[in-house]
């Protein structure tokens, strides 16, 4: 008989820890944040596969990826607000028609004043729509869902009254190439744009106290209350944040189409909560990237310029747009029960 511990005793798998037992690799593979990386793969493949499909159709071409990003600058600028908003357990369907608002306001107001004049008006519209969700969120405990789409029909409305349905030509030199068609040191103001709001927004989400108070407030709000984080005023300002990035995209919009219209803003809604979530941005909040929110705007505006490309329909694409958001929310959900 082989007592335990003799010379011919042979430890079974049992008394081999599982962690011991797993692979390094293995082990990498169960600890990958899907969430987080998603982003990196799906950009990748659906970059690779444009790439190859659309070889001869200048997809690859340096014109056409320019566009891309040239397109997607205000898309980027809006979803930089969403996640501050997401982040904070919040969410903001009102973004389409501040944009409609905003760039209505600066293009009338630049008619009888100067530039600046139009871009406070622009900007101020924007802060001012997302100051008054903020305050019936926070103070009159409204969700934010349910406010958020009421105000996106009235100001849509609103933003149709403004000018009886009529286009508003922006002539000002200064205010296009500042804002649209512009360069310095030949490159586009569109891109310059996009690059201040991101680098803005990630110090401020990640290095600025701020930042951490939006991420306490979505983890666990009740928390966050005792440990003397001021609940109300942070979501206050997550929605006012959502409203000035509409207002900039606004100003986005009218200096690059030159002209101000209502249907603004009003195809961005997918497309940029597509971008955020995507990006790592958690649906019940607690975390988020500006830097993945970046990555998604870019995914979803060179997913619309493959398809385009390729020949689909406007319907077609709006339903590849759709299946995208439906797996992003199923990953982030997945994620964020573990």
């Amino acid at each position: 008989m082989n007592l335990p511990g003799g010379p011919n005793h042979r430890p079974t798998d049992r008394s081999i820890p599982a962690d011991r037992a797993m692979t390094p690799a293995i082990q990498r593979l169960r600890s990958l944040d899907l969430q987080r990386s998603v982003i990196y793969f799906g950009f990748l493949g659906i970059f690779l596969f444009f790439a190859v499909t659309l070889h001869d159709d200048g997809f690859l071409t340096s014109r056409n990826l320019t566009n891309i990003v040239l397109q997607t600058a205000p898309a980027t600028v809006m979803a930089i607000g969403l996640v501050f908003a997401l982040s904070a357990g919040e969410i903001d369907l009102s973004f389409g028609s501040i944009v409609a608002v905003s760039a209505l306001s600066a293009a009338v107001a630049m008619q009888s004043y100067p530039m600046f004049v139009g871009v406070l008006a622009g900007l101020g519209a924007g802060i001012a729509i997302g100051c008054m969700n903020g305050v019936l969120v926070a103070y009159l405990r409204l969700p934010s869902f349910l406010v958020t789409l009421a105000t996106m029909g009235l100001f849509a409305g609103i933003a149709r009254s403004m000018t009886d349905l009529r286009s508003i030509p922006v002539v000002h030199d200064g205010f296009t190439g500042f804002f649209g068609s512009g360069k310095l040191f030949s490159i586009p103001s569109l891109v310059l744009w996009t690059v201040a709001a991101v680098i803005v927004g990630h110090v401020v989400y990640r290095h600025t106290r701020f930042g951490a108070h939006v991420l306490a407030v979505g983890d666990n709000a009740h928390a966050a209350q005792v440990s003397g984080i001021k609940v109300s005023r942070v979501r206050v300002h997550v929605l006012t944040l959502c409203g000035a990035t509409a207002g900039l995209a606004g100003l986005l919009y009218a200096g690059r189409l030159q002209a101000a219209k209502y249907t603004l803003g009003e195809s961005d809604l997918m497309t940029v909560i597509a971008a955020v979530i995507i990006g790592g941005t958690a649906l019940n909040g607690g975390r988020g990237s500006v830097v993945g929110a970046l990555l998604g705007s870019l995914l979803m505006g060179m997913l619309n310029n493959g398809l385009i490309l390729m020949g689909l329909r406007v319907s077609d694409q709006m339903i590849v747009r759709g299946l995208i958001i439906l797996v992003a929310v199923a990953v982030s959900l997945r994620d964020g029960n573990r």
